[in-house]
């Protein structure tokens, strides 16, 4: 087996979960698309990104933190009059 065909991790040494995504995998992580991703960062749902050089990342914790912001179905569902 080549180095170039190695995983980058195995049981032995396992690397540590990714915490800077880019556009599509943090998109991939909370589980849209890019254009909704997209529109979640417009409205402010979701965290803009960081700069690395020229690089735009998302920070997974940020991710995670705009992620348990969101409203759950039931409190969607609710609907004013009802009350």
């Amino acid at each position: 087996m080549s180095d170039v065909a190695r995983p980058l991790e195995n049981a032995d040494c396992p690397l540590p979960p990714r915490r800077g995504l880019n556009r599509v995998q943090a998109a991939g992580y909370v589980g849209v698309g890019t254009s909704k991703f997209d529109a979640m960062i417009q409205d402010g749902r979701m965290p803009k990104a960081k700069r690395i050089d020229g690089r735009r990342v998302w920070d997974r914790r940020a991710l995670d933190a705009a992620f348990d912001r969101l409203l759950d179905d039931a409190q969607t569902d609710a609907n004013p009059w009802d009350d």
